[in-house]
């Protein structure tokens, strides 16, 4: 019989945007003193957790709940989220001496100077949002999806974001185990091989899949701008793929934008994300290819939302690239929400390597990936990365359904002055189009 990551034929991915691991899934084990139910220790919350306030004084985590006004809109701004707003966030200041411990009291300060951003550049804010709100953090209550998901199969409390920054650095180590030295969203476009190459030079199957506009990675790097119609598709087409059985062996999945969209995006609506997520689980559980199939649910970055974990060094630089603001890319970004579904996993499992080995980071995927199909490492970060082969701890597939009955959210109508906001990202793929002979 095949077992572990031998077993699996179709590795799915959906990246979401810009949450910490915290906000989404630190009250997950709350309710039973951070252990799972098999007794594995859980990094979670245990509401004692505080970060200096812009006063100096101690501002407490505390839970979002469905009582929570604005809930699905917290924390209410966008929250400052590239390489100097998260070096304020870790370590209290933009310029942290080499090899200091992140102190994790910089979130409420660096989020007080974002929300005076938003409103100086006009964005959204949700009314009486205060710095404070950026200690708030999501409850299996407001995100019944994501929770199910977590504890109906495996819950990686140790996954880092790639590097301390923003979105499009962090998508290029997810697809290319690089963001060759860029550290900002300035450059949207890679000049090196990705997975997707990679997967068609061995003649592996691969599909991109937008949500309901062309995804925008196909515009990030040679190879995929160079992929035939095939490989590209819309959310309507993965949920076809997957009841056909016709999943290729690496599927990614980008949600929709634009801010009634969702991406969950601060501070866009957290509950269409939480229906995203649903919907991909559903298309890939009741699908023909379910039992040989890994869903690996996952976030870019944090996106400048509190996470009480020190981020560690030790990372592996991809390359020879020159760091911009001088960064050598052997520190990780902070931790990320990242659950694996596969009906090989034990219910309840909290995944994680050894404090002494290098933790999970997003070139995990492409390890995984690499790992599955005999594939080289596409630079020296992905060659140094774990697999999530262990994972998979069942020696037969199991037949449960364990969101069973699981809804989302009622979503709340998205504002009219948020909605009428341009997104970052539908920016992004529009400057990349106008460039590409792509359409």
């Amino acid at each position: 019989m095949t077992t572990g990551l031998g077993a699996i034929d179709h590795i799915v991915v959906l990246m979401l945007e810009n949450r910490s691991f915290d906000h989404m899934l630190g009250y997950l084990y709350h309710d039973t003193g951070n252990v799972s139910p098999h007794g594995d220790p859980y990094e979670g919350l245990t509401g004692t957790e505080t970060c200096a306030g812009v006063d100096g004084t101690a501002v407490p985590v505390f839970p979002i709940t469905a009582s929570t006004p604005n809930a699905y809109f917290m924390p209410g701004a966008d929250p400052g989220e590239g390489f100097v707003a998260t070096n304020q966030q870790l370590f209290a200041t933009t310029s942290p001496p080499p090899g200091a411990t992140p102190s994790m009291q910089g979130f409420v300060t660096d989020y007080a100077q974002a929300v005076a951003a938003n409103a100086a550049k006009h964005w959204y804010v949700v009314p009486g949002t205060t710095p404070d709100m950026i200690m708030g953090c999501h409850t299996p209550q407001t995100l019944p999806v994501l929770s199910a998901l977590a504890r109906g199969y495996a819950v990686c409390d140790r996954w880092f974001g790639s590097a301390p920054t923003e979105t499009m650095p962090n998508r290029a180590f997810a697809c290319a185990a690089t963001s060759q030295g860029h550290l900002d969203d300035v450059t949207k476009s890679f000049t090196v091989p990705s997975i997707f190459g990679l997967l068609g030079q061995h003649t592996l199957s691969w599909k991109i899949y937008g949500y309901n506009r062309k995804p925008l990675t196909r515009l990030n790097f040679p190879d995929t701008a160079a992929a035939t119609a095939g490989n590209i598709g819309l959310f309507t087409d993965f949920q076809h793929d997957a009841a056909a059985g016709s999943l290729p062996a690496f599927a990614f999945l980008e949600p929709s934008w634009n801010s009634t969209g969702n991406s969950q995006h601060p501070n866009y609506n957290v509950a269409l994300g939480e229906q995203l997520i649903l919907d991909t689980y559903r298309a890939v559980f009741a699908g023909p290819g379910w039992p040989q199939t890994l869903l690996i649910v996952t976030y870019d970055e944090h996106g400048g939302c509190y996470d009480h974990v020190p981020p560690p060094g030790g990372a592996t630089p991809p390359d020879d690239s020159v760091g911009e603001y001088g960064f050598d890319f052997t520190r990780f970004g902070p931790r990320v929400p990242t659950v694996l579904a596969s009906p090989l996993i034990k219910p309840g499992t909290v995944f994680r390597l050894p404090d002494t080995a290098t933790p999970f980071d997003h070139t995990s995927i492409l390890a995984t990936v690499e790992h599955r199909w005999s594939l080289p490492a596409l630079t020296r970060r992905d060659a140094a990365a774990a697999d999530v082969g262990a994972a998979l701890n069942l020696d037969a597939a199991r037949t449960d359904d364990p969101l069973a009955g699981v809804t989302a959210p009622e979503a709340p109508a998205t504002p009219a002055a948020l909605a009428a906001q341009p997104a970052h990202l539908d920016q992004v793929r529009e400057e990349l189009e106008a460039r590409s002979t792509l359409r």
